[in-house]
């Protein structure tokens, strides 16, 4: 991937120039990508994500199968009261859009499942700003929670997804990768049984330590939370390679 950041007056636009470029007939590189009016006006958007209404499907090329997925960074809890979307200045890179871009570039480079970063935007407004973030979709993907309530998923198939679950877990944490929301929303499958990683929001790269189990504990607690009756042991099994 060749990561590139261009500004433009107030807004700064880091993106992957493998994926996008300023060529005479593509989506020129500008904050308006990032806006729903934007696609809305050309007919792209596809769909969107579950979870606080701030992540939209697009088709970017609609002689391409490829969708992107556009996440603007919002804030829950009480502390949206005050501020929805709006975050403190502190350079750049220690903005959450950059941080996760270059994060999710630097797993995505080793061969890691996660979506393909695209480009992040963060628009500064004196002492606060505010951020998006495009990566490509994952084809005919859902959200593990989904597939713990599909009936028509058998016992011996829920069990073989955990293991790969606990296989790709494990394959995060030998590559220092500290998800501090691993959680069952935050886990997609493909249409191959193929599980993946996404919304890298504020994780980080670490030294082995207590964390790891405390991302264990946190995928147990969300996997009861939408079935209380789901054994995590194959997950376990799966993290300590002995499925």
């Amino acid at each position: 991937m060749r990561l590139t950041t261009i500004q433009q007056q107030d807004c700064l636009i880091l993106y992957d120039a493998d994926s996008l470029c300023d060529a005479a007939g593509s989506h020129q590189i500008q904050p308006a990508l990032f806006t729903a009016s934007y696609w809305q006006r050309r007919g792209r958007i596809t769909g969107e994500a579950p979870g606080r209404g701030n992540s939209l499907f697009v088709k970017p090329d609609p002689d391409c199968y490829q969708e992107w997925v556009i996440r603007h960074y919002l804030r829950g809890g009480l502390i949206a009261r005050l501020s929805r979307n709006q975050y403190l200045w502190m350079g750049r890179e220690r903005t959450r859009a950059f941080a996760e871009m270059r994060l999710n570039a630097h797993l995505f480079e080793r061969g890691l499942p996660v979506p393909r970063p695209i480009a992040a935007w963060v628009s500064r407004h004196g002492l606060t700003y505010e951020a998006a973030l495009i990566t490509q979709r994952i084809p005919g993907a859902r959200a593990l929670a989904d597939c713990l309530n599909d009936q028509q998923i058998s016992k011996d198939a829920l069990k073989a997804l955990l293991i790969a679950v606990g296989r790709m877990i494990r394959r995060f944490h030998d590559h220092c990768l500290d998800h501090v929301d691993l959680n069952a929303r935050n886990i997609l499958i493909d249409s191959q049984h193929k599980p993946w990683l996404i919304d890298l929001d504020r994780c980080r790269l670490r030294r082995p330590g207590e964390w790891k189990k405390a991302n264990l504990n946190r995928i147990e607690s969300s996997i009861h939370k939408f079935d209380p009756s789901v054994s995590v042991t194959p997950l376990l099994q799966g993290y300590r390679k002995t499925a």
